[in-house]
């Protein structure tokens, strides 16, 4: 159910168009929530036809124009209702933590090569969060929504300091204990 929240969400920052929203997506929000451009485009019908988001009026009319969404009162309040509502936490599901036990019983042939792939993709985001924080946070910046969408990108930061700690252990276990000499 969260997708139309995120969409919500960011209309509400910017009303945009769908084409807009999905560039937006893969920018941002799209770091924690994907969505494909046909999800979002189904999406924004369904929010739409549920009048929570209407198309803003073109101001010329013309023929093949992209329509833009903002957020009906009805969606401001569906999106408040659904921040304030308590959450449990999902279950971690990543298929290298299933593949990394699968190993255990059939052999770990070509895992290591995949382990330092993963460890140098999960280097290279968390430089880039970096990046964006040093760019988008500074000092000075600290109202209420920046601190929030702060905390969004530190949460980023930290779990991408955890997979690269934790590959580097992996890694060094797939090497063995230290040779006794």
């Amino acid at each position: 159910m969260s997708l139309p929240h995120a969409i919500l969400t960011a209309l509400l920052e910017k009303p945009s168009s769908g084409l807009e929203l999905t560039r937006r997506f893969d920018k941002s929000i799209g770091y924690f929530w994907s969505a494909t451009h046909q999800q979002i485009y189904r999406e924004l019908g369904k929010l739409e036809g549920e009048g929570l988001i209407r198309t803003l009026p073109a101001q010329q009319p013309a023929r093949g124009q992209k329509k833009s969404y903002e957020v009906l009162p009805a969606g401001r309040a569906e999106l408040a209702r659904w921040t304030a509502a308590p959450q449990d936490p999902r279950a971690l599901r990543d298929p290298l933590l299933l593949r990394l036990r699968a190993a255990a019983v059939v052999g770990t042939a070509g895992l290591a090569d995949d382990l330092r792939r993963h460890l140098e993709l999960h280097r290279r985001q968390l430089a880039e969060y970096r990046q964006i924080e040093q760019r988008d946070f500074p000092p000075d910046r600290d109202a209420p929504e920046d601190r929030l969408r702060h905390l969004v990108l530190r949460a980023g930061i930290d779990l991408e300091t955890f997979w690269t700690r934790w590959l580097t252990d992996a890694l060094a276990e797939f090497a063995g204990p230290p040779d006794a000499d």
